[in-house]
């Protein structure tokens, strides 16, 4: 039997009204609210539904990972389907979830995660629970090895890039503002690499932001992102006008992570003044706010976004 869930005070209403990881794929939000009440099958008939359309599979995995009893529901399917890729994949998350928080070993998810790789090995998502898990525990060879195991099965693979920029950007951090770091060439290459509708072609705004989070972590950056200038040179101007120029003509509205980026470009706009591009973001978010980069560095998320939409709204 699946734990209670904690109990419900005001701050986590809040939290919980202002950051849902699933953002606006109703259908996992419906298999999450099934699995938390033991019914795993219809999260089966998510994932078979979900086939091959490998971002929209991680996307789905990783969320259902996160909450408290999904891993004990899994261990159950497997049990009951023990050759399921899908109820592999699932327990191999959620161990790399409960790793990640201090209650379950990292070899347990490693374990997990490469037993699920051996049951599919076209699939990325596997590698993409261990790339989660080294990305914090790991050394750069590690995630550097892991993230090519996910690309060399899908290229363009959304989470995977963003974990990698996170970690590049952590390289150096004493060397402060550094135009040709290589978190910006990585991103840089990453949006060439895309074919033209790719969302990697936000990466470089991205690489922009976790720079930030790292320099002004480090003391080396004014912690408020507006007042520091990190979004005021040259090289970021033309690094946001050219992500939202490309927002503006792009016609996939279906990418389930779409949103991530979308929330780091009106961050970035908000940082850089353009106050009419950032209402225009605004308004394609709605409620579907994501704590990155709006807690950079240390700030409350949920504050920081509804002070930076009211403000860019006038609906404050």
């Amino acid at each position: 039997m699946s734990p209670p869930p904690p109990p419900l005070g005001r701050g986590r209403k809040r939290a919980a009204q202002a950051f849902d990881a699933a953002l606006d794929d109703a259908e996992l939000v419906a298999g999450r609210a099934s699995l938390s009440q033991g019914r795993w099958t219809d999260v089966r008939d998510l994932l078979a539904a979900t086939g091959d359309d490998w971002d929209r599979r991680g996307h789905r995995v990783t969320v259902l990972a996160q909450e408290s009893a999904t891993l004990a529901w899994a261990r159950d399917w497997q049990l009951a389907e023990p050759e399921s890729p899908d109820a592999a994949v699932l327990l191999g998350c959620a161990t790399v979830e409960r790793a990640l928080h201090g209650k379950a070993r990292p070899e347990q998810a490693r374990d997990a995660c490469r037993a699920a790789a051996a049951l599919a090995p076209a699939d990325p998502t596997p590698w993409l629970g261990l790339l989660l898990l080294e990305r914090s525990l790991g050394t750069e060879d590690d995630v550097v090895r892991l993230f090519d195991e996910v690309r060399h099965r899908h290229a363009g693979h959304h989470h995977a890039h963003h974990l990698m920029v996170a970690r590049l950007a952590e390289r150096r951090a004493a060397a402060g503002q550094d135009p040709l770091h290589e978190v910006y060439d990585f991103a840089n290459w990453a949006a060439e690499q895309g074919p033209a509708d790719s969302p990697l072609a936000i990466l470089p705004v991205v690489a922009h932001a976790e720079r930030f989070r790292v320099l002004a972590g480090s003391g080396s950056e004014a912690t408020d992102p507006v007042a520091s200038g990190h979004w005021a040179g040259r090289r970021a101007r033309q690094v946001m006008k050219a992500a939202f120029d490309w927002w503006l003509e792009w016609e996939h509205e279906d990418h389930p992570r779409r949103l991530v980026d979308l929330n780091f470009l009106a961050h970035a706009k908000v940082c850089e003044g353009r106050d009419a591009e950032a209402a225009a973001l605004f308004h394609r978010i709605a409620e579907h706010a994501t704590p990155a980069p709006w807690s950079y560095p240390d700030r409350d998320p949920y504050q920081a976004f509804r002070a930076a939409r009211d403000s860019v709204l006038g609906t404050g």
